[in-house]
Order: C-alpha cells, then structure tokens, then sequence
C-alpha cells in the first residue's frame, strides 16, 4: 500500500483525507497530543484496521474524537452536568471523558466494555478533517504499538508508512503527550491518564477527582484496562529504559560511573555538558509543557543514536509533570533506581 503524505492546509487534501475515513479507510490525523490514527468510529471493519496497522491488542479501547459538542449526544447513554463542566471549562483540548457509551459504538471501538472516551481536539486540522468526514473518528496514537508515540508526520509515515492510506501533515504537535483521560461513569470521578488538562484542574472544575491506581503504578494482573495508556508497556524505545530518581547531582554521578558502549542518557537541558554518555534533552527542570512536548522525540532520538541503555532523569510528578511521569514510568516499565 502506498501511503499518501497531505497537507492540512490544502482543503483538497482534507477532502481527499475525508473521502478516505468516509470509504473505511485509515488516516494519521494530527492533534494538538499526538498524531492519531484515525477510522470511522462507527465502523465496526475500519477500526479492526487500526488494531491491525499498530499491532494493538485487542483489549485496549479507543478514543472516540468529535468535531462539535452537540455529536456526543448520539454516542453515549446521557450526559452528566459533570461533562457539561468539563467541556465548558476544557473543550476544545487535550482532555478525554469516559461514559456509557450507546449502542452505536462498535464493541471493538470500546474494547467490549460498556463505556467510551470520548474527546474534542483543539487542533484545526483535526477538527477540519472530523467535519468534513461527517463521522466521529477513533484515533488512538499513529505508532507501532508499545513504541513511542508521533508528534510529526515523519514520525507517522516512518511507523504507519505503507500500512496505511494517508498522513494529514498538520506540523509538530504542541501539547506533546496523549490526551487526559478522566472517566465520569464512576462515582467519584477517577483520572485514568494524565496529560495537558491537570489533575489539579479537572478538581478546580469537579471537587473530588480520585486518581487510579494504574497512573503511578503497573495495572494489577488480570485487571481490564478501562482507557488506553493503563496496561501495557507504552512509548519505549528499543533501547532498556531505566529512571533515576534522585538530586541532579546523583544523577550525573551514577551516570558517568556507568559509562559503557550502549549507555544513553536522558536529561534535562544543559545537564548534558556534565554527562560523559551520549545524551539526549527533554526539555528544562523547571518546565514539565516543554518535557512533554519534547519526551517522545527525545525517545525516537535514542532509537537514531542506537542506545541500548537509556537512563532517565526521574520528573517531578506535578502538574502536567505527572503525565510525563507516566509517559517514562510505563518506557521504563517501571524499572526505577533511587540514587539519593
């Protein structure tokens, strides 16, 4: 299959992406989080390609993306005054509410379970694609399974070239890491995976917000994941990641004493003129936007220099810092060292 690389700005490229979603066809569709994998939401056949296409397992639900408020009305049971909030307050953005789903979603979009994601993205391009197909899309990150997610069209055609129909080219994402997920079919609220809506925002809009357990640890076995992004070793590079939590100091210093052929390092910015190893940035300490905007490219960058093993500088886990936490928790798969 060939792959055909669009322009978001081109609306004959948008209608041609449309034309192909509306035909049962897949799309990598940028987003203001990540790029997207985009198919019919409705169609039972086209999403069975995305699990195909990313060699994603079976039990790992997809989120439903919209282009106006007003579409989430078919596709759930009913809609609580605490979505009512959140999208006032969050929507259009990089924020997902999970609720009982209707009986027009397909049971391999919602992985079988009884409730959706469903999501409103700020990006034009996304929005421009979603209205001008006429159908919600479900578009879970435009990569190989279990690797890093896309933040470029280069990244998309790079996994998904040849396997898909078409990349929309909307630039390099802003936000950097998949979208908030926070399931209001539960009572209370429970943040399921974290990204650029905070914790602390959804609570400024909500009260009580529980945090599951799967955010800062592995989903116990057997456990059904109820979003993406909760069961399985996520966003890893080849290479073994481990995270180093401890003062920089401690970091540098247990680094450089495991200097070897195949040890990388992941840091913050300007750390690495003290490293001895290959290193590889994330962005400053002091800004967790720009970590997780930077985070998965920095973790395809490691793939290019050819690490085996990467150590991590362990973020703090505040704010957006949570979701980058997350991100590199589940790369690492929860392999974590304290070094003072």
């Amino acid at each position: 299959m060939q792959t055909l690389l669009l322009k978001a700005d081109n609306p004959a490229d948008v209608e041609t992406a449309a034309r192909i979603l509306r035909g049962g066809g897949l799309v990598g569709m940028p987003t203001e989080t990540v790029y997207g994998l985009a198919a019919n939401a409705l169609d039972a056949e086209a999403v069975a390609k995305i699990f195909v296409a990313k060699g994603r397992p079976q039990d790992n639900p997809l989120i439903v993306h919209i282009s106006q408020w007003e579409q989430i009305f078919p596709l759930v049971r009913r809609v609580p005054e605490s979505a009512k909030k959140l999208a006032g307050a969050y929507w259009p953005g990089p924020m997902t509410m999970v609720l009982e789903k209707s009986g027009r979603i397909p049971d391999v979009t919602s992985a079988g379970l009884p409730t959706v994601g469903i999501r409103f993205p700020s990006h034009p391009a996304a929005r421009a694609l979603i209205s001008a197909a006429g159908v919600p899309v479900a578009a879970p990150s435009a990569n190989i399974s279990g690797f890093p997610s896309t933040t470029t069209a280069e990244h998309v055609m790079r996994d998904m070239g040849g396997k898909i129909d078409a990349v929309l080219d909307g630039g390099p994402c802003g936000v950097g890491v998949e979208s908030t997920i926070v399931t209001l079919a539960s009572d209370p609220p429970r943040l399921l995976r974290p990204g650029g809506v905070t914790l602390e925002q959804l609570r400024a809009v909500l009260g009580r917000v529980d945090v599951d357990g799967a955010v800062m640890n592995p989903l116990p076995k057997g456990a059904r994941p109820l979003s993406p992004g909760m069961k399985y070793k996520h966003y890893s590079p080849k290479a073994n990641v481990i995270i180093l939590n401890g003062s920089e100091r401690a970091y540098l210093d247990y680094v450089n004493a495991h200097r070897e052929p195949g040890v990388a390092a992941l840091c913050y910015r300007g750390e690495e003129k003290a490293l001895r190893v290959p290193a590889v940035c994330y962005g400053a300490e002091t800004d967790c936007r720009e970590q997780a905007r930077e985070l998965f490219e920095a973790l395809r960058r490691l793939d290019d220099i050819g690490a085996k093993t990467v150590y991590a500088r362990c973020p703090e886990p505040r704010g957006v810092g949570l979701a980058v936490y997350n991100r590199l928790m589940r790369a690492a798969g929860f392999e974590v060292v304290s070094v003072g």
